[in-house]
């Protein structure tokens, strides 16, 4: 029992030197903090900002970068209109080439309700999850989550993206 507590003195008694050791250091490192700031607060040059102005800016910047998405937004949307256009330009030029080859067995007869293009081995088929019509690939678009629909009903349902 008396080496217990001998060493359990010992043990306190380090970890009282160490807790002092880093009191003082704190000491000193307050001491410069306050001399570094008394030292600014005599600068002429040195600007106090007010409590508010942290508050203003970052909200300016946000609303700046609101705007900024909102824009790249609003590009993006006439960016996909014009390339749909040009596909279906493409499309109806393109229209008279494609011949259409007999396949030995059709995995999923039927045809595109908008482009009338037969569903083969590399052409699937989409059912509109709008309207129910059958559509190829090319012919509908990706909503997420909600599956696929035709490009009629995503324009319908997208007023903006025409």
């Amino acid at each position: 029992l008396p080496q217990r507590l001998a060493s359990l003195a010992a043990t306190a008694r380090e970890e009282t030197w160490q807790s002092r050791q880093q009191l003082q250091a704190q000491r000193q490192e307050m001491a410069r903090l306050q001399e570094e700031l008394s030292r600014l607060g005599r600068d002429p040059y040195f600007h106090r900002p007010s409590p508010h102005s942290g508050t203003s800016c970052r909200e300016a910047t946000r609303g700046a970068e609101q705007a900024r998405q909102q824009e790249l937004i609003r590009d993006m949307k006439e960016r996909l209109l014009e390339l749909l256009r040009e596909k279906d330009a493409l499309w109806q030029k393109t229209e008279g080439i494609d011949t259409p080859v007999p396949s030995p067995v059709p995995r999923d007869p039927g045809l595109c309700a908008r482009c009338h293009k037969d569903f083969r081995l590399l052409s699937r088929r989409y059912n509109c999850r709008l309207c129910q019509r059958k559509v190829c690939h090319t012919c509908s678009m990706d909503m997420g989550k909600h599956g696929r629909c035709c490009l009629i009903c995503y324009q319908q349902r997208h007023p903006q993206a025409t």
